[in-house]
Parts: C-alpha cells; sequence; structure tokens
C-alpha cells in the first residue's frame, strides 16, 4: 500500500464514558499507519459530542459530526465512510466490547491479501463475557448466537459472524457499496454482498467484553431483542431470495 492510512468511523449516542479512552486505545495499538477518528454523534444528551469537539480542537486527527436529522447507526456509519481519507476504513461498537488490540492483527490479514477481515465472536477463539449485573443481558447473547446459527444455514457457513459489527476494509471497496438496513441488519447485508462478489473475507477470533459503563443500544429486554432479531430473520429472507 503506498499511502498507509486507517479511517476509524465511531458511531455513539451517549458514550460520554467510552468514547475518549476508545480512541486513546485505538490509537496506542495502532503503530505505523496515519489515523484519523471520525466520531460520528446522534446528538448524544450525556455529554459526547460536546467532549469529542474538545478533542477535536487538541488533535487534529479527530472529527466530529453531529447529527440532528435521520438518526441511526447505520445513516451514521455511512456518512463517516463518506467522509473516511484513510485507504483502509475500520468501525467497531464504542462501548469498549470490542478490543483494538486486534485490529493489527486484522490490518495485517489485509496487507496479506485479504479484501475485508472482521472481529468474530464464533470462530474457534472467540467468545463472549456476560456478567450477571452488568448492562448486557444473556436474553441477548444467546438471541445473537441463534440467529446467526440461522443465518449460516441459509446464507452460507463460510462466515460464521454476520452480526460482528467488528472491521477493516479496504477503502475503494466500500466505494461501490451503500449500506442497508437498520441496526445489525447493515451488516448481514454487507457481507453477504461482498462475499457473493467474490471478495476475501477473513475472520479473526476476539473476546467480546460486557460493557462496563452506558447503556446498550441493541435492547434491555427479551420484547426488544425478538423484535430486532425478526428484523434480521426478514433481511436474510430477502438477500436469499431477490439480493
Amino acid at each position: 500500500m503506498s499511502e498507509k492510512k486507517i479511517s476509524f468511523v465511531l458511531p455513539t449516542f451517549n458514550e460520554v464514558g467510552n468514547i475518549e479512552r476508545l480512541i486513546k486505545e485505538i490509537d496506542r495499538c495502532i503503530q505505523g499507519f496515519a489515523k484519523e477518528f471520525i466520531v460520528v454523534d446522534d446528538n448524544s444528551t450525556d455529554g459526547t459530542w460536546q467532549l469529542v469537539k474538545k478533542m477535536e480542537k487538541q488533535d487534529q486527527r479527530v472529527r466530529l459530526i453531529l447529527r440532528t436529522a435521520n438518526r441511526g447507526l447505520t445513516p451514521s456509519l455511512q456518512e463517516g465512510i463518506e467522509a473516511a481519507g484513510g485507504n483502509l476504513v475500520s468501525w467497531m461498537d464504542c462501548d469498549l466490547s470490542m478490543p483494538p488490540a486486534k485490529i493489527p492483527e486484522m490490518i495485517q490479514k489485509i496487507e496479506n491479501g485479504y479484501d475485508c477481515v472482521i472481529g468474530s465472536r464464533f470462530v474457534a477463539g472467540g467468545g463472549v463475557v456476560f456478567i450477571a449485573d452488568g448492562p448486557d443481558s444473556l436474553a441477548g447473547i444467546i438471541l445473537s448466537m441463534m440467529l446467526n446459527k440461522f443465518i449460516m444455514m441459509v446464507l452460507g457457513k463460510n462466515i460464521r459472524d454476520y452480526t460482528s459489527g467488528f472491521i477493516v476494509i479496504k477503502r475503494h471497496i466500500l466505494n461501490k457499496y451503500r449500506l442497508r438496513g437498520d441496526y445489525g441488519e447493515y451488516f448481514i447485508d454487507l457481507m453477504y454482498r461482498l462475499n457473493s462478489d467474490g471478495y476475501r473475507i477473513r475472520e479473526i477470533p476476539y473476546i467480546f467484553q460486557a460493557r462496563e459503563k452506558g447503556v446498550s443500544k441493541t435492547g434491555s429486554n427479551l420484547g426488544m431483542y425478538l423484535s430486532r432479531g425478526w428484523r434480521y430473520v426478514v433481511t436474510v429472507i430477502r438477500l436469499k431470495l431477490i439480493f
């Protein structure tokens, strides 16, 4: 790669307790690359975007995109991708559940010839940490595992974590796609299209850590998980039938 620059697209909503620590940890882990941190905030009410604005003034690599309309994970990621200037793009959850220490290994796989590398909870060596009295629900973890088994049955077993959301990908490939779907559906859709179009995808195991601060955006009860899970099922059926 002629210019080694990686853009981190970090979508936030009420992550004031996590975002600064996440950026510092990514910065510490990634060496040998120019870096930019594009924080796309959905008008947080806890002071997240105000904190990032202060960071932006102190570090020119940090950029804040504040969104007050068309909010949501997928449009936030899309806007961040369009603003990215690196030849690699990465994104992940901003609650410190996904370890930045895994990113150098993901980058290395890209440099070894893969087009897209995702962090996976469901390949050998991967897993999930659950804290009984923590903010993440055991029901959500179990449902995620069940959904991924269903998705593999329908869309193919060569990808095991279709709802990962932890990725490093070549920027020029993203130019060919626009993210589709709400929340986790966008990742199922993107992985299926990349795989169908022949791009080389590699999964790297990681241990998903329990959130320590803030509130989960996935859901707080079984009803919310089932509602979101149903949308995943609809996305899978649509992809299989009409792509």
